[in-house]
């Protein structure tokens, strides 16, 4: 008999241990409530502390203005720490004790992958801590469809949001800078997170800025923005992932100008280049061939525009001379045919360092050269008979 009770008796079926599930689950629900009750009440003073700040910016009382930005600042840390408490204190014991929905044991998994940024990236953890905890906030007064509270709160989520973004940014691009000497594998994955970055903020902070400040601030934009959305629907190809990730440096020339700066932003830009050069050559279908050229005209044409056209600073005098001689032909060209063989021409110039590596989408150039009748063939082998810039091998 003792042996038998030793076998069925475990831990889990004590007189003590059920008594202590019961207990917990019992006041989980007041600890909930008390902890849910905090995070309101702190909201409200990260609310009404924007407000007065704003009203004294609005004045432009200097002396007061850095009061009321210390007042907003430290309710915002402690809005911030009521809801760091809530996940410690109800949604962990929630999921331990098996009693979370899926949203919450999702947030807690999420919430664990930021912590584990800490160690080795402490200022890449620092913003996305921050935004976790102002995300799952937001988050959960839309699915209450609180709807007063959040026409209050907009305002101080989306600044806070640009905040947090722009550092993320900031610090992508610092990392991009000095991976010159690190390896590929490193590099590829800073553009991804800026990539990425970009969208989650396009995606779901964008669109609240527009409700809040209008669209008329943000008219030079909207165009890429509608065409944006177009790829929120469906599944994405290599070309179209390609062409999304081209809008998306487009829209931060606007939206982050200084937080993704133009050294970090030419990078990007070149990536892209570089992954549709490619996709050209691996591209076997006539047809999707074709699109994928077109957006690569497209992508000369915003590199060439939206940034080289602002750069004052550049490393080698002879690429600024090629540059602008480029650009002097592009500006005053008259038709799409003209910007095309200039955009070809310019392609031969900026790959011709890479020649082995690129032999094949130079030989796709110098063919589309050779029907519009730029470049002739001799001995099955295209030669340009005029041209820009330098020597086109």
């Amino acid at each position: 008999m003792e042996e038998r009770g030793l076998k069925v008796l475990s831990n889990d079926t004590t007189f003590f241990n059920k008594v202590s599930k019961t207990l917990t689950k019992l006041l989980m629900p007041t600890k909930l409530g008390i902890n849910g009750m905090m995070i309101n009440i702190k909201r409200s003073s990260v609310i009404k502390s924007y407000e007065q700040l704003k009203e004294v910016q609005k004045k432009d009382d200097s002396d007061k203005k850095d009061q009321y930005q210390k007042r907003y600042d430290e309710s915002y840390t402690l809005y911030l720490e009521a809801i760091d408490k809530h996940i410690m204190d109800s949604i962990y014991k929630k999921v331990r004790n098996n009693m979370a929905s899926e949203f919450e044991k999702e947030a807690l998994s999420n919430y664990y992958t930021v912590v584990h940024l800490k160690d080795n990236e402490y200022l890449e953890y620092k913003y996305r801590k921050q935004k976790f905890l102002i995300d799952l906030d937001y988050e959960s007064l839309t699915v209450t469809r609180k709807e007063k509270i959040l026409s209050k709160f907009d305002p101080v989520y989306v600044e806070k949001s640009d905040f947090i973004y722009k550092g993320l940014l900031k610090n992508y691009s610092v990392k991009l800078a000095d991976g010159v000497k690190a390896k590929r594998v490193n590099q590829l994955e800073i553009y991804k997170k800026i990539f990425a970055t970009l969208e989650e903020y396009v995606k779901s902070i964008f669109p609240i800025k527009l409700d809040i400040e209008g669209n008329k601030k943000y008219e030079n934009v909207l165009d890429e923005f509608e065409e944006f959305e177009k790829f929120e629907v469906g599944k994405l190809d290599e070309k179209d992932f390609l062409e999304k990730n081209m809008i998306l440096l487009g829209l931060s020339r606007t939206l982050f100008t200084h937080s993704l700066p133009l050294v970090a932003a030419e990078q990007c830009y070149q990536k892209l280049l570089r992954d549709t050069r490619n996709l050209i050559t691996n591209t076997k279908a006539v047809e999707k061939k074709n699109q994928v050229y077109q957006m690569l005209l497209d992508l000369i044409e915003d590199y060439n525009v939206k940034l080289l056209s602002t750069k004052v600073y550049w490393d080698k005098p002879e690429e600024r001379d090629a540059y602008k001689e480029f650009w002097n032909a592009y500006s005053k060209s008259n038709s799409e045919e003209e910007k095309e063989i200039l955009s070809l021409k310019r392609e031969l110039y900026d790959t011709q360092d890479e020649y082995e590596k690129y032999t094949d989408v130079r030989k796709f150039y110098k063919n589309r050269l050779v029907e519009l009748g730029v470049m002739k063939k001799v001995k099955n082998t295209p030669h340009t008979r005029s041209g820009h810039f330098t020597k086109i091998k």
